[in-house]
């Protein structure tokens, strides 16, 4: 399964986590462990960069946060970010160097590469975004199955356990996810690729794709 590999996904330059996925294969597997990271990583950064603030909050002192914007540790929060207005971060979250969290926007358990902008109502939980993936407005992750078994990734006809209960997206490097769209639980898109609006994903997307509707995917040009 090299097409959900993590180095197949990821520029790992392009976050401060990326010594919590040294140890992994596929960017899932890292889901479990971002509490503990945080913390970890949190007491190491310079404090003539970084505040701490409240229990295991680490905010950068370039980056911008909204007086109405809400954040549960363990977080931290990169250089020149942008969290707006009524965002709300539940905790286990690190959002990335000049990455935008944007109204009413929720987070939860979650690693935003560098650059990563969820601007507009979104919700993303146990899930990964890529250097400069993009959400557009009201498009969302769904991180539980119906029937609360563990989710799966389908990819070429077959299916892949991730023996994870909650599982959201995996978006590589430069996705973009096009307005009131839902990946569905175990989705996996690869880098470079586009989700038409209102669309309804599950399973894995190809690299350089478009994703008009369910069964029609075309590879870019």
């Amino acid at each position: 399964m090299e097409e959900l590999m993590i180095s197949r996904l990821y520029d790992m330059s392009q976050t401060i986590a990326a010594k919590v996925f040294e140890d992994c294969t596929y960017p899932w597997e890292v889901l479990p462990k971002i509490g503990a990271f945080i913390v970890e990583l949190g007491a190491t950064l310079p404090e003539e960069e970084y505040n701490k603030v409240g229990e295991n909050v680490w905010i950068a002192k370039s980056a911008k946060v909204a007086p109405t914007a809400f954040i549960n540790g363990p977080a931290i929060i990169g250089k020149e970010a942008e969290i707006r207005h009524c965002a709300f971060i539940r905790g286990n979250a690190i959002v990335g160097e000049g990455a935008v969290v944007g109204n009413s926007t929720e987070l939860k358990n979650v690693i935003l590469f560098n650059k990563v902008q969820v601007p507009h109502y979104n919700y993303v939980g146990d899930s990964i975004l890529g250097y400069r993936a993009h959400m557009g407005a009201g498009s969302i992750t769904s991180n539980v199955k119906s029937d609360k078994t563990l989710v799966e990734i389908t990819i070429n006809g077959k299916r892949m356990s991730t023996n994870l209960k909650k599982m959201g997206a995996m978006l590589g490097d430069n996705v973009e996810v096009g307005c009131n769209s839902v990946l569905n639980p175990g989705t996996v898109i690869g880098r470079e690729s586009n989700i038409y609006p209102l669309s309804m994903v599950r399973g894995y997307v190809g690299e350089k794709s478009i994703y008009k509707k369910v069964g029609e995917i075309v590879s870019k040009n």
